[in-house]
């Protein structure tokens, strides 16, 4: 399940639909507006395996990784979202679910970087796909 956070432009869940990728948002096909973060961590882990997009950079942390679904932050604008979505969704390193589990990815026009399960430093990788680990 591909879930998008309410602080994402309908227009940008709109164009998601358009390409053909099924998106539900918080607020509007799942749980009320208005959640609290600790409440979308709670709603996560109650959901089959989603993949859930915000724009809030609070949840890039190391301590939110989980077997059951993936955190993936946009820092990127708000008329951007739906880009980076199929963007992410489409590489090589993220492109099926069993990939994406238990990861916490921000990603940003420079790369991705992501905390993994089980991992105490954070991976990074460029647009060419090269990995490097910061300590």
């Amino acid at each position: 399940m591909i879930l998008v956070d309410e602080n994402i432009l309908d227009g940008q869940r709109l164009l998601l639909e358009a390409w053909g990728i099924p998106v539900r948002q918080v607020g509007v096909d799942v749980a009320r507006k208005g959640l609290q973060d600790e409440e979308i961590i709670v709603l996560l882990r109650k959901l089959r395996k989603p993949t859930f997009f915000t724009r809030d950079t609070g949840f890039f942390r190391r301590g939110l990784c989980h077997r059951g679904y993936v955190i993936a932050v946009l820092s990127v604008g708000q008329y951007e979202v739906a880009a980076f979505v199929r963007r992410l969704l489409r590489h090589h390193g993220f492109d099926t679910q069993a990939k994406r589990m238990g990861k916490v990815i921000r990603l940003s026009p420079t790369g991705v970087a992501c905390w993994r399960l089980g991992q105490s430093s954070v991976v990074t990788q460029d647009r060419i796909g090269r990995l490097s680990e910061l300590g």
